[in-house]
């Protein structure tokens, strides 16, 4: 079967961003990552700060529930909404066209579709802690900590609405180490799976 969307999934600071927008650019399909807070923040209702800050994190009762009994509970309400327009969007996309969707839990949103390709992106934590304060810069949590805050957030909302554990490999079509492939081999292995 022919791929026709890409998800990416990545750890922070991993190069995941990077990576979905590169393969696009060859392939010559759009890559939806930022560009999808845009359309959040118009489908939601909710202000771009508002769904940058929301759209990949669960929120604190229900992580800690999640986190406490496996189980998931009280999601507020606001989030619900976010993540029924994020599951809204995403499926248009991908039935508008091929394309590369970045984080958002595409993978699973699109899980039933034999055409696509999803991947997770992983590295080792002192390479991404290093690669963040190249890109993002300097902050007053220290660049571990940056990395483990926010690969615990994306873990916890992957988990709150998917149920499942994000970056297990049985999630994803494959998985590439961007630390040791480095990223134009990542870039290249999903352009010639595409």
């Amino acid at each position: 079967m022919k791929h026709k969307i890409v998800t990416i999934s990545r750890q922070f600071g991993s190069g995941g961003r990077t990576i979905g927008k590169a393969v696009a650019e060859k392939l010559g399909i759009p890559c939806y990552d930022q560009e999808l807070i845009a359309m959040l923040a118009e489908e939601s209702g909710f202000s771009k700060e508002y769904v940058k800050e929301s759209g990949e994190h669960a929120s604190r009762s229900s992580w800690l529930s999640s986190l406490l009994s496996d189980r998931v509970y009280d999601t507020p309400i606001t989030e619900d909404i976010l993540w029924e327009a994020q599951r809204k969007i995403i499926l248009e996309l991908a039935e508008k066209g091929p394309c590369v969707i970045v984080g958002r839990c595409a993978d699973f949103i699109l899980q039933d579709r034999d055409d696509r390709l999803s991947a997770y992106i992983h590295a080792d934590k002192e390479l991404r802690a290093k690669r963040i304060v190249e890109v993002y810069g300097e902050r007053e949590d220290s660049p571990e900590k940056r990395v483990a805050d926010k690969d615990k957030a994306r873990a916890a909302f992957y988990k709150q609405y998917t149920r499942r554990d994000w970056g297990d490999a049985e999630n994803y079509h494959i998985t590439l180490d961007s630390g040791k492939l480095g990223l134009e081999t990542c870039i290249n292995l999903l352009v010639e799976l595409y």
